[in-house]
């Protein structure tokens, strides 16, 4: 296993969910050390569906992922790892929270991740 560097959650909505989004979000900010994304309310990267994302580290992990668990409100959450296999964090690595959305992860292949999408150090 290459070194773990820390943790995307990647939430997907659509118009009808993006008010909850919005909402779980802002809870996820409120309660935890994480670093938001921004919305995608169009297709981006292997992501073909509306997705917010955030980052976070790997001691943070025991906690959000327990509270997208609970929190989701069906929305489809991936949680995946930060190594330096993007294509195997986004499948073979990848983590589920409700219906798994159909990626597009064939222009992933052999890429490492740029330093703005990994977590830093939140004080």
């Amino acid at each position: 296993m290459s070194e773990l560097k820390g943790y995307h959650a990647h939430v997907y909505y659509d118009p009808r969910s993006r008010d909850v989004a919005e909402r779980l979000r802002q809870s996820l900010l409120d309660r935890f050390a994480v670093q938001p994304g921004g919305f995608s309310d169009a297709p981006i990267g292997p992501h073909p569906v509306s997705q917010f994302n955030i980052k976070f580290e790997t001691d943070a992990f025991q906690d959000v992922v327990p509270f997208l668990m609970f929190h989701r409100e069906n929305l489809a959450v991936l949680v995946h790892p930060l190594t330096d296999d993007m294509y195997a964090d986004h499948s073979d690595h990848a983590l589920w929270l409700g219906t798994p959305v159909d990626l597009k992860l064939d222009g992933m292949r052999q890429r490492q991740y740029p330093g703005a999408l990994l977590p830093t150090a939140v004080v």
